[in-house]
């Protein structure tokens, strides 16, 4: 538990003293973060033994260790931790913060580095797709749905340890797709460089990082947080789109066979859109897979 949940949890269970100091923390992370004890005691109008004790109470070394988890979960953000509510955006916030993003990155993704990826992909044996958390590894299915059709072997993993035992099944040349909306996923960059020992060609798509140093090539992507709390990170758009940009490439780079794999994957869509009709389908350009 957290030390900010551990005060809130115990508020009304400490002593009275106690209490102001808890009351005082909550009020002003960043100054109980860098006041000294004098300063804390003075400002809650309470003796130093009592801060003292509430560190204890709260399952601290001493003080120093409180401030040190005060100071962790300062840092954090004040959007989090405010107790003023935040005023309600209107649902175009929803569509102009994807908009941003999205022109936040264009760009930055060079035609060169594209086609590399896209070149290891079409002659590798096996892609392995690597995402872990929300994004990262929704996405990662996500990109073995687009690529799968494209006549394109490939698993996504977002299991930290079937990624690890599938980088070390990887033959050499084959390909390690791996996906990070941070650039610092410690399960990814240990896989990939699980994979990379024994010859596989790393493609991560991430910001700038540890992840994208190790890969053999990067496509990059930039991540823009607001101080909205409430509403889903825009940031998958971005990886999003990279995907669609490799996965295209792939398509034309590979059209001979992706072609035949997307005209099958159509007929069985409209057969089976159409199972209690003999009719054609009335649109031809439904998605090739809801």
């Amino acid at each position: 538990m957290d030390i900010i949940n551990k005060i809130k949890e115990g508020l009304g269970h400490f002593s009275p003293a106690e209490d102001k100091v808890a009351h005082l923390i909550l009020s002003d992370l960043e100054f109980a973060a860098t006041a000294s004890i004098n300063e804390l005691a003075d400002k809650a109008s309470v003796s130093h033994a009592s801060i003292t004790r509430l560190a204890k109470s709260l399952g601290c070394e001493n003080v120093r260790d409180l401030k040190f988890q005060i100071t962790q979960s300062a840092a954090i953000g004040e959007r989090f931790t405010t107790s003023e509510p935040i005023e309600k955006k209107d649902i175009f916030h929803v569509y102009s913060s994807i908009q941003e993003i999205l022109e936040l990155n264009v760009g930055l993704i060079s035609e060169e580095a594209v086609m590399t990826a896209a070149e290891a992909i079409c002659n590798t044996r096996h892609c392995l797709i690597f995402g872990v958390g929300g994004g990262s590894s929704m996405l990662a299915m996500e990109c073995q749905n687009r690529l799968f059709r494209l006549d394109v072997l490939c698993n996504a993993h977002s299991d930290p340890m079937m990624m690890r035992m599938t980088a070390s099944t990887i033959n050499k040349n084959d390909v390690v797709l791996c996906l990070s909306l941070s650039g610092v996923s410690p399960d990814v960059i240990a896989a990939a460089r699980i994979a990379k020992e024994y010859g596989a060609n790393i493609i991560a798509i991430c910001p700038l990082g540890e992840l994208a140093d190790i890969a053999d090539v990067h496509l990059p992507i930039k991540t823009q947080e607001s101080d909205y709390i409430f509403k889903p990170s825009a940031a998958r758009y971005a990886m999003m789109a990279a995907i669609d940009i490799l996965s295209s490439e792939v398509a034309t780079k590979n059209q001979r066979r992706s072609k035949e794999k997307l005209r099958r994957l159509k007929i069985q869509l409209d057969q089976h859109r159409n199972q209690n009709s003999d009719a054609p389908p009335a649109d031809t350009r439904f998605p090739l897979g809801d």
